[in-house]
């Protein structure tokens, strides 16, 4: 409705969750091969650990017992923000640039260099030095090993990995980011995008309907061991003071 793609399609009885969400997309593509990129997208988005901004805010209200759907929408405007949901859309963007600007994959020199000038800019390099992880998303992995098994030859694939290939080893010679490693973000939109999915605005729907059914089920749990409601840590002023001045 949202993007004027006609009434809405029934599901399919014969199918799973992620096999019917791709059905109900209604793309021409290569139905069964998409539905198992669905399924994987789906599984892999669903939650990791609860410390991410959308998972952690549904169980801060889900902990003073509101209703499961406040919850969830709760977390799920979290997962509107550009650092949060919107981070796939921002990095498919940026290697879609990356492509029109080269008119097609440039080399790793070309590469290199296009990294360099956007970090000495003051940019980041979208899906790349995230705060917690320390090491390479194995989400990230198993959708590009998705890819290189289905669309091999796909150029926004192929800058996807070469990116991957060069910019962790840009990063550690700039020396500022936290973690030169990329996150599930630098290539989930390369999956979607290759099977027609051009409306980056529905990314996150994408994601939301995924994560979802994490904080539901993480809900849940939190209500059958009875936890208490999650309450933020306070300090004293003078604690504030004294943190400023040593520093």
């Amino acid at each position: 409705m949202r993007f004027n793609k006609g009434p809405r399609i029934p599901r399919n009885p014969k199918l799973d969750w992620g096999g019917n969400f791709a059905h109900m997309l209604g793309l021409s593509v290569n139905a069964p091969v998409f539905e198992d990129m669905m399924r994987l997208y789906l599984v892999l988005h669903c939650d990791h650990e609860g410390g991410n901004v959308s998972a952690f805010t549904c169980h801060v209200v889900n902990s003073a017992l509101s209703d499961l759907y406040y919850s969830v929408s709760a977390g799920l405007n979290g997962l509107a923000g550009p650092l949060h949901g919107l981070a796939n859309q921002e990095c498919l963007k940026f290697v879609l640039w990356i492509l029109d600007r080269f008119s097609g994959v440039p080399d790793d020199e070309q590469i290199k260099e296009e990294c360099w000038e956007t970090l000495e800019s003051g940019r980041v390099i979208p899906g790349y030095g995230h705060a917690v992880l320390r090491v390479t998303d194995p989400r990230f992995i198993a959708l590009s090993e998705f890819g290189l098994k289905h669309f091999k030859e796909d150029e926004v694939l192929q800058l996807v990995n070469r990116l991957y290939k060069i910019v962790p080893g840009v990063l550690k010679e700039h020396g500022k980011a936290k973690s030169p490693w990329p996150n599930v973000d630098a290539g989930s939109g390369a999956l979607l995008y290759h099977y027609g999915m051009s409306e980056f605005e529905y990314y996150t729907v994408l994601f939301a309907v995924s994560r979802s059914m994490g904080m539901c089920a993480q809900a849940v749990i939190s209500r059958a061991m009875l936890e208490p409601i999650t309450r933020p840590k306070s300090v004293e002023t003078g604690w504030l003071k004294a943190q400023v001045s040593e520093s």
